[in-house]
């Protein structure tokens, strides 16, 4: 049996039907933006592999520091020990995240810093003897796969089968340009009663749900409602984190800055797997006791790896380089200018672009959720074209690592602009 039977007689893939779809792609290695297949392919990876990939991939500085670091610690409790990787990575993190993060929790990826936060967020009422118990979320939203992280994101077929385990969220309507006075009110009526722990939101940009992109304005009237009636922020960075929307972090665009980040994907440039949850000294302090009923009693057997936090000190590094950033803004460009030229498109429903993220969704005569028919289309007409653009639905993106180079990045728009002369020109 060849490795792809191996495969699907031993392996169950994640957002993959068990039936009905083609075989999985057996990659052997990957170099900067390609993967190479087992037949010799090289696939442009578009989508960093699920938005964690910065730097390239097999990054020789990224894969020394691993190497260097598994020779020497490859992992100890981090419950009454500590190591120089996670120091060292901590602050580096808190150097670079809005000046009121004062401290950083580790876990293991996005969905679990998520539920430290949530967690995080709760137990600073309880240790205060207070009743808000409540969180608000935006319609719309993904903050992850476990259950307080399902909790807090849009109730659709995804969540269904969970539906009855899921606890209570009060969701306000995603803020568009033609809604944003109707989404401050409905938040401020909820806020009014009194009860609300935290309201937890994608900065500016909501990944999952098809890149929808709202503006700073209401975000900041949001947030500072909010904070102004004790409400704990918390900014899930895990997508818009380290450098993705053209800053290093969405929330430096904003006037007010969250009490708990979530951060997750790029931390460690893609190499290994890490999450990571920060928060101000305002949320410390109601933690801050010798009463072990009081201490934060969570934690994962990998926490604050070594191995991954060197990784993510090579990240650090990487990205920090003003050459990265000169890259960013580079795609950044590219990317306006692709906007700007097909923004008229007849077939294309909305095109839009921040940082390094582009989003161009279809007109289509269905369904435009995520089980858009036309995904079955979109998917293996840009596999065969050697890129990898994983649809939401009707709606391709582009979030590709940092080092793409404006030729390659040309090929990916070419064979977009390829698809839609290819698509019907006047769909309901």
């Amino acid at each position: 049996m060849n490795w792809v039977g191996r495969d699907k007689a031993a392996i169950w893939h994640p957002f993959t039907p068990l039936e009905g779809v083609d075989d999985p792609l057996m990659i052997t290695s990957a170099e900067g933006i390609y993967l190479h297949t087992e037949d010799g392919r090289k696939i442009i990876d578009a989508v960093s592999s699920w938005w964690v990939n910065l730097h390239g991939h097999s990054h020789p500085f990224i894969a020394e520091a691993i190497a260097k670091q598994a020779s020497g610690l490859e992992h100890v409790i981090f419950a009454g020990f500590t190591h120089k990787p996670a120091i060292e990575l901590a602050e580096a993190l808190l150097s670079i995240l809005p000046a009121n993060q004062s401290k950083i929790f580790y876990s293991d990826n996005g969905s679990t810093s998520v539920e430290v936060a949530l967690k995080m967020a709760l137990q600073f009422w309880y240790n205060q003897g207070m009743e808000k118990k409540k969180i608000i979320a935006i319609d719309g939203a993904y903050h992850g796969d476990t259950f307080g992280s399902m909790s807090v994101g849009e109730r659709s077929d995804f969540t269904k089968p969970f539906a009855k385990h899921l606890f209570d969220v009060d969701f306000i309507d995603f803020p568009r340009s033609d809604n944003e006075k109707e989404v401050f009110h409905q938040f401020q009526e909820t806020v009014a009663t009194g009860d609300i722990a935290a309201f937890i939101y994608e900065p500016l940009i909501q990944g999952a749900s098809g890149m929808r992109m709202y503006s700073t304005t209401i975000l900041n009237r949001l947030i500072t409602h909010a904070q102004e009636n004790n409400i704990l922020c918390i900014a899930d960075e895990v997508m818009t984190g380290f450098g993705r929307t053209g800053k290093l972090f969405a929330s430096q665009y904003l006037t007010r800055s969250p009490d708990i980040m979530c951060l997750s994907k790029g931390i460690t440039g893609g190499a290994m797997a890490l999450g990571a949850t920060s928060c101000t000294d305002k949320v410390i302090e109601a933690f801050r006791s010798k009463d072990l009923k009081q201490t934060f009693l969570h934690g994962h057997s990998y926490t604050a790896n070594p191995i991954a936090c060197a990784a993510g000190i090579a990240s650090f590094k990487l990205l920090t380089d003003p050459y990265c950033q000169k890259n960013i803004d580079r795609i950044t460009a590219n990317h306006l200018a692709f906007v700007e030229k097909h923004k008229n498109a007849p077939v294309i429903k909305n095109i839009r672009s921040m940082g390094s993220i582009l989003a161009l969704e279809f007109k289509t005569d269905s369904d435009s959720s995520y089980f858009s028919e036309l995904r079955n289309t979109l998917y293996p007409f840009f596999i065969e074209k050697d890129i990898l653009l994983r649809p939401l639905g009707n709606l391709i993106y582009i979030i590709p690592p940092y080092i793409i180079q404006d030729e390659e990045l040309s090929k990916i728009y070419r064979a977009i602009e390829e698809f839609l002369n290819l698509m019907p020109s006047h769909p309901s």
